[in-house]
């Protein structure tokens, strides 16, 4: 089953656990309650506004579920994320192989990735009507850990594409930037699942390195999916939309449950997700050699709307 993304962005509001549902209640005047969502549909909460407060007891039951618990800053951008020490059965065994992994296997992953991201990237340049041959040359080019930074060639040349060459990728940017970030910071907590999900260690990355970041492997494996994101965006900003409201929120995590295409068919982009860690711990155990990655080409539901607008 594919659990839903649950973000609470009204201020002063309290969260609570109550008989297997999480209970959402005013803190203001009676003291109202709003709603209730069964844990077990539950694939993540993101925690976006002021003055929120929760009890502990329902972030245990979260967290044993496997459903992380976002943190997100005024930006939009996911700050902090509270994620289950236990969970794959196997996850031992599996975290071993992780770490004991070879430096040419995290290589020759990474340049899988990098080739996914910049097929996806072709893609929604496509979508667009802008031209893909700065993209789709480079895939050709990339080698086993993309030492010549393709990933990063790629990108300086798709913001421009996709966006005009005024566009600058900025974290602490308004406009289009915050609805990026507001994208990415829903990729990032479906993708920490996927990981948590498969029995890995999320903070063990393919090529991410910053000692800082605990969520290395987790932004690896997110970065095929981020073009998804990235055209919804353009979608939104083609008809006027140029900030995170309800409405645009609403489109950016609609695109988890959108169809892409992958082996066995037209898959939601979350199953993808576990999709690809899952083939990432059965690289690491040495049961295949490839990662699961979805195909080139758009979401199905996204690239019907854009034909028929």
């Amino acid at each position: 089953m594919i659990g839903r993304i649950v973000e609470v962005a009204d201020d002063r509001r309290h969260l609570f656990l109550h008989r297997g549902f999480m209970v959402v209640q005013d803190t203001v005047g009676e003291r109202k309650e709003l709603g209730q969502i069964p844990l077990d549909d539950i694939a993540a909460v993101i925690a976006n506004a002021h003055g929120l407060s929760y009890t502990n007891n329902l972030l245990v039951a979260l967290a044993v579920r496997g459903a992380p618990f976002v943190l997100c800053a005024a930006n939009h951008n996911a700050v902090g994320m509270l994620l289950p020490i236990e969970g794959n059965f196997e996850q031992s065994r599996r975290i071993e192989a992780q770490i004991a992994a070879s430096l040419p296997t995290h290589k020759r992953l990474w340049a899988a990735v990098v080739r996914a991201k910049l097929e996806q990237q072709a893609a929604a340049l496509e979508a667009a009507g802008s031209p893909t041959a700065p993209l789709t040359a480079l895939v050709r080019k990339v080698k086993s850990g993309d030492p010549e930074n393709m990933e990063a060639q790629g990108a300086r040349r798709y913001w421009g594409l996709l966006f005009g060459q005024n566009f600058r990728r900025d974290q602490d940017g308004d406009g289009l930037n915050a609805l990026l970030n507001y994208g990415y910071t829903v990729l990032r907590s479906a993708m920490a699942r996927a990981v948590i999900a498969a029995g890995l260690h999320p903070g063990i990355g393919l090529h991410h390195s910053n000692d800082t970041n605990a969520m290395r492997l987790v932004d690896d494996l997110m970065e095929p999916f981020r073009p998804v994101v990235d055209l919804k965006v353009w979608q939104l900003w083609r008809n006027g939309e140029l900030h995170v409201t309800p409405e645009t929120k609403r489109a950016l995590v609609g695109t988890l449950y959108d169809d892409m295409q992958s082996d066995i068919g037209a898959t939601p982009v979350m199953v993808c997700m576990q999709k690809l860690a899952t083939s990432i711990a059965q690289v690491y155990l040495g049961l295949r050699d490839k990662p699961d990655l979805p195909l080139p080409g758009l979401p199905l539901a996204l690239a019907q709307g854009l034909r028929e607008e």
